[in-house]
């Protein structure tokens, strides 16, 4: 998975594009349109992860473990790459909507919350959710 989406770069190019063209009196419908695009494409990348995942239960593989150990290979590096990944995509939108209204103070305070969400993510969320275990007859709990 690529971390940077040439269409999703042009939609954004072509909204700052815009707003300079149409003035701040336009910027919510600008940033709104873009984030609904910004949405959908989430939206399909986590219905084809999902798929892809149920496609490789069904074939008789485990299902991707939550807080995977060591930080190296493995499904849970998978997911903490693509957890990063999504956040990172949303950060942009995020940033110029927190630097348009609030400054460099609002930039500040955007990027100390994407980089919080993304270290307790990172953590594995210790004492705050039980990893998932097969039972004996091989089902999850």
């Amino acid at each position: 998975m690529a971390t940077h989406d040439p269409e999703l770069r042009k939609e954004l190019d072509a909204t700052l594009q815009t707003r300079k063209e149409l003035g701040s009196e336009y910027e919510s419908e600008l940033v709104e349109a873009f984030l609904d695009k910004l949405d959908k494409d989430v939206d399909r990348r986590v219905r084809r992860q999902l798929a892809e995942q149920q496609m490789q239960v069904a074939r008789g593989a485990h299902p991707p473990r939550r807080g995977g150990g060591g930080g190296g290979a493995g499904t849970g590096f998978a997911e903490r790459f693509g957890f990063a990944t999504v956040s990172l995509v949303l950060a942009v939108p995020l940033s110029a909507i927190a630097a348009v209204n609030a400054g460099l103070t609002g930039l500040l305070v955007s990027w100390a919350g994407i980089v919080g969400v993304n270290a307790v993510h990172s953590s594995g969320f210790p004492g705050l959710i039980r990893p998932r275990e097969p039972r004996r007859d091989g089902e999850w709990e």
